[in-house]
């Protein structure tokens, strides 16, 4: 076995993960680019990686079944050869039974667990041998257990959407969280339509179509590196989610509009706002981190933005004079539920639930409400699902400011739960996007 080989690369960017909490998707790229892996390696890598954290609880709730050593004795690397080789054996039809076997053997003697390889082979081996794999928990007794091990999300997440949206949303959320979802674009309305882009991605072997929720929106398949297709360099487009140009949409930025966008890394939506302007006004471009405003700068010039502006300012606390806008975009920093289908990791957060996080969001939206001109849109937005993040803090916003009404959203999506007219949550399972919420407001006096 060598160093290029896919499952123990896929070893690596598992264990990378775990221990050292890096993004999946950035630590799987990186490797793929750096041992030049072919496009069927690359491909059967990434299946290893986000099939084992896409079904780490399940797998690991198999071990158990099979195991003599409880779960957590045993060490690290040795559990995660196990989910790999329990992944390719009960979820992987194209793989022999002796290959996920003997594979798993061999990448624990690579990485010199010697006494742990018995100890692989007999738990993969006793696998092979049952009639009846593995049974899940009884819904009738514990309908949170049974949806948690099912689809491998912690407890506390199950329960809180269960209580939240009801059962039907939110086993409907968590099958969406398998699989790779698609890849969106949005059309750089500056530079080219979506009908010339289409023909354009055409003939670099891309395929895509439109969105049905926003005509600016192309779902795209077989891109390989975005980054290396002539549209993109010719900055024809950018990547961005369609919940994400739905909240720009939901703010609807007009040409000479003043706007602030006080969380705007890496950038997204105050591009999309600047089409919406036609390039005409001022959009303030805001963040704590330089790096991240020189990025956004840099991807302005390549798509032919002039009217941002970027300035290091910490939303929270920041309490520097701004002018008085049109439009305020708070998309404030939050836990991530609604992506979990992109970033699998995420759910497994010790902290993902955090009760001081939604205080942090108030607090930010608290603090920029305050430039909205009267007759302004003021919007807050996060990419989870969880009301103490969403709904709570908009209805406490309205219940301590009188001087903002409701603004209603009217936006081409499927609704899964009753909301109030200027909130709407967008669940993954019902509309091909991101887990989004989205709420809006209007000035109307000081």
């Amino acid at each position: 076995m060598n160093n290029v080989n896919p499952r123990n690369l896929a070893l690596k960017v598992l264990l990378s993960v775990e221990r050292d909490g890096a993004y999946s998707s950035i630590a799987l790229n990186n490797s793929i680019k750096e041992n030049k892996l072919t496009s069927l390696d690359a491909s059967f890598m990434s299946s290893l990686v986000y099939g084992v954290l896409e079904r780490k609880l399940l797998l690991d709730y198999i071990i158990k079944r099979y195991s003599k050593i409880p779960l957590r004795k045993i060490e690290l690397t040795t559990k995660m050869i196990l989910r790999l080789g329990i992944l390719q054996l009960l979820f992987m039809d194209k793989i022999p039974e002796s290959a996920a076997v003997n594979e798993s053997v061999k990448l624990a003697k690579k990485n010199k667990l010697q006494k742990s390889a018995g100890f692989i082979n007999a738990v993969l081996r006793n696998i092979t041998r049952a009639e009846v794999k593995y049974t899940l928990p009884d819904k009738s007794k514990d309908k949170a257990y049974y949806l948690s091990i099912k689809y491998s999300c912690p407890l506390d997440i199950v329960k809180l959407w269960l209580k939240s949206y009801g059962g039907e949303v939110c086993e409907n959320v968590l099958k969406s969280l398998s699989g790779r979802p698609k890849l969106t674009a949005r059309v750089n309305t500056l530079k080219t339509t979506p009908e010339k882009l289409i023909d354009e991605l055409k003939n670099e072997g891309v395929e895509a179509e439109l969105s049905d929720i926003d005509e600016n929106a192309l779902l795209l398949k077989n891109t390989g590196s975005v980054e290396n297709l002539k549209p993109f360099k010719d900055g024809k487009l950018y990547i961005q989610d369609i919940s994400s140009q739905l909240c720009v949409k939901a703010l609807n930025p007009k040409p000479r509009d003043i706007m602030l966008d006080v969380c705007s890394a890496p950038g997204g939506k105050s591009f999309t706002s600047a089409q919406y302007m036609n390039n005409r006004g001022k959009i303030f471009a805001f963040d704590i981190h330089p790096h991240k405003l020189k990025l956004i700068e840099t991807t302005a010039k390549r798509l032919g933005i002039s009217v941002i502006v970027t300035d290091i300012r910490d939303a929270e606390s920041d309490t520097r004079e701004l002018p008085l806008a049109d439009k305020v975009l708070c998309d404030v920093p939050c836990s991530g539920m609604g992506i979990m289908n992109r970033k699998p990791e995420i759910r497994y957060k010790d902290d993902i639930l955090n009760s001081e996080l939604p205080k942090l969001q108030y607090r930010i939206l608290r603090n920029s409400c305050k430039y909205t001109a009267v007759g302004g849109v003021l919007v807050y937005s996060t990419c989870t699902l969880n009301p103490e993040e969403n709904n709570k803090n908009a209805e406490r916003f309205l219940s301590e400011h009188p001087e903002f009404e409701p603004y209603k959203l009217d936006l081409n999506v499927n609704r899964a739960i009753d909301e109030p007219e200027n909130m709407l949550t967008v669940f993954p399972g019902y509309n091909e996007a991101d887990g989004f919420f989205i709420s809006a407001f209007k000035r109307v006096r000081l």
